[in-house]
């Protein structure tokens, strides 16, 4: 498993940026939910009193008890009806102490006077849109540069909403991932694609690709493919949104987002617009896009496998027609150094780049 400081990235072990960590459904529950990512593990919860989503760092400063691990003895969890969460607070079940959503400890039962200010936990910046849960990563704990991701198709009734493919655990540094914005070369062999043209480009945050041609895993039922145009970009160095046209309209989302130092956790989601045209999406449409998200999964698969099974590409032997995987590895540098340094970075590479022997997009 390669690290951070194999690839040279920079300070940080862990990006800045926006990351999905959970369902919006794994957490329209009573219970709390643990999870963990960026090497450290998290409370994650829907407050009962607003509905709000709060996400606090897990471990009571009491005495280090997991605020939202699996519990089922506690009297604070069988008062409470089977949960420790109290309005959009949470208690701590080894002795109680209340912690609101700011983090900030309000409730200690057995103490009186005032409570401590260092009894407090980290309350993290998190935002819940399109069926999925947000956290602002920053390690210099800096407010949002750029806005949580959000589609206005969402709220179009002719569009069918995804459902997400929990793809689980990958075993490589997010480095591996973000390669493919760029990697012109790998678009046939793996995914069957007949490029017709093809550029990238990188703008401040956001690095994109557009392409288009037939495709041999995205096709119809008659097993032909039009031409395919994606326009694809990163927000950030943890959410892909590609506008998929040429067959159904669609909105592909691939997000990964670090557990560890050198692994990811993986969604993939497809946004389909009415298949049979109508203002709002039928049960038929709804059948159809499901077909076509299993296909667009299947296609983002034929990447996943390699990734499973490859070794670090550390100092890859790159092609000028390959892509411009240099590029791409600096402006991925960013979101690892001090926000002061992105101009730095972003001046490297802002513009478009065609591969050698290719056609531009946009001619």
């Amino acid at each position: 498993m390669a690290t951070t400081q194999d690839y040279r990235l920079g300070d940080y072990t862990f990006p800045r940026g926006w990351f999905m960590i959970a369902t919006s459904e794994e957490i329209n529950t009573h219970k709390p939910v643990a999870v963990r990512f960026f090497g450290r593990d998290f409370a994650l919860y829907r407050g009962q009193a607003t509905g709000r989503v709060v996400l606090l760092d897990a471990y009571c400063p009491h005495m280090k008890t997991h605020l939202a691990a699996e519990n089922d003895t506690s009297y604070v969890i069988i008062d409470g009806g089977g949960t420790n969460i109290e309005g959009d607070s949470i208690r701590c079940p080894y002795h109680a102490w209340r912690f609101g959503p700011d983090g900030q400890c309000d409730d200690i039962p057995y103490h009186e006077g005032p409570i401590p200010k260092t009894a407090c936990v980290k309350a993290w910046p998190v935002a819940e849109s399109m069926g999925a849960i947000w956290i602002w990563h920053d390690p210099e704990n800096g407010e949002p540069e750029w806005d949580h991701p959000s589609l206005p198709q969402w709220d179009d009734d002719a569009w069918v909403h995804w459902r997400f493919d929990d793809l689980g655990i990958l075993e490589q540094h997010p480095q591996e991932v973000i390669d493919n914005i760029c990697d012109y070369g790998h678009l046939s062999p793996i995914h069957g694609s007949t490029v017709e043209r093809y550029e990238n480009e990188f703008d401040g945050h956001l690095a994109t690709q557009r392409q288009c041609g037939p495709h041999r895993t995205l096709v119809g039922e008659d097993g032909e493919s039009p031409v395919l145009h994606t326009i694809t970009t990163y927000h950030g160095p943890g959410v892909l949104l590609s506008h998929l046209t040429g067959y159904y309209e669609s909105y592909l989302m691939i997000v990964h987002t670090p557990v560890e130092d050198g692994s990811v956790k993986v969604w993939h989601a497809l946004l389909v617009k009415s298949p049979g045209g109508n203002k709002v999406a039928t049960v038929e449409d709804g059948i159809a896009a499901r077909q076509f998200q299993d296909a667009s999964k299947a296609a983002f698969m034929q990447d996943f496998q390699v990734w499973t099974n490859k070794a670090p590409c550390l100092n890859g032997l790159f092609l000028p027609s390959d892509g411009p995987f240099m590029k791409a590895r600096i402006w991925y540098k960013q979101f690892y150094n001090p926000r002061a340094r992105k101009d730095e970075f972003q001046s490297k590479v802002n513009g478009v780049y065609v591969p050698k022997g290719t056609v531009a997009y946009t001619e």
